[in-house]
Order: C-alpha cells, then structure tokens, then sequence
C-alpha cells in the first residue's frame, strides 16, 4: 500500500489556466489569464505538483479530434516551461452524456462534477489530497474537487459566489498565499 506523499494544485483550464472563449482548441485562440504563470511557479517553488483536470466536450461533440487538444496542451506546457513553471499532468474528459458523438456520448464519472481525473491523478502521482487545493471557474469543478477528498476548493470569478460556503477569489493573485 502506497503513502501519499505530495500536495497538488489542481487547475480546471479553460476560464482559469485560459480565457474562455468556448471550445479553445488552437494556440491563436488561446489567451492565458492573468497571474496563471505566478501561480503556477508558487507552487512549484512550495513543491506542489500541478495538475491540469478539464472537461473537453468539444471532442466529444466533433468540434476538434483528441489530437488537437494534446497538440494545444502540448504547446500550453512548453508555454509555462518558458516562464519558468512547470505542469505536471494533464488530464481531460472528452465524453459527453447527451451531446457526444459515437464513442463519446457516455456518462462518465471522469466528467466534472465526477471526480474521476482527480481520483486518477491522486493515483499516479502518489498525491496526498488532504494537502492538496483546486481552482476552478464552475461549480462542477468544486463538486469533482470535493467528492475526491480535497479540502480546498476554490471558485475563480469575477462574479460574487452566491454560496457562501464556497470558497472564491477574482484573480489569481490571491491564490498564490494558499499555496505556503
């Protein structure tokens, strides 16, 4: 039986990694939000892993193929890379209980507000969860973060929660004392 050894910061992307402009597939419409690269560095520098979990209904509705979004993450990497930070995983759900095509038109518990890439990433990467913090722009991934075990959840938005039991921030910024 494995210990869990490491905290992570667990990242939805689009609305928080970057601007969401709707089934962001190509680098010329990806728009990285402010303070995404400080924040990410903070938690490299405080040995946090970071992790990206994103619903990506897009392929599942036919807009863009798998490919795509691992050539756009790919490249989404190497962009934290040249401002000295660091991803470490990536993990995504391309299914879609109504609106998916094919293959893709499932109910997955990987599917935010499921907690299946959380839970997946806590396996491979030996996280410790009860250590660990996501940020996310939907209340789906609060939901997912919560039903994996971690215990802080944070809302990223412009607008005032209307829950006051959920934790929130408006701009990144204000996440990187979390991470100390």
């Amino acid at each position: 039986m494995s210990t869990f050894t490491r905290p992570a910061l667990f990242l939805d992307r689009d609305g928080v990694i970057n601007i969401d402009h709707g089934y962001v597939y190509k680098t010329e419409g990806f728009e990285f939000v402010p303070g995404i690269f400080d924040l990410v560095r903070a938690a490299n520098e405080n040995d946090y892993l970071v992790i990206v979990i994103t619903n990506q209904a897009g392929i599942g509705r036919g807009y863009y193929t798998e490919h795509d979004f691992l050539s756009l993450s790919d490249w989404m990497c190497q962009r934290f890379v040249d401002h000295n930070a660091k991803i470490d995983d990536v993990f995504f759900c391309p299914f879609h209980p109504v609106h998916g095509t094919g293959k893709y038109k499932i109910d997955s518990q990987h599917r935010k507000p499921g907690p299946g890439m959380i839970i997946d990433a806590i396996k491979k990467h030996n996280i410790d969860p009860s250590k660990s913090l996501l940020i996310g722009d939907k209340t789906s991934d609060i939901e997912a973060g919560k039903a994996a075990g971690i215990p802080r959840n944070i809302l990223y938005t412009k607008m005032p929660s209307d829950e006051s039991r959920v934790e929130s921030i408006d701009s990144l910024f204000e996440a990187i004392p979390l991470l100390g």
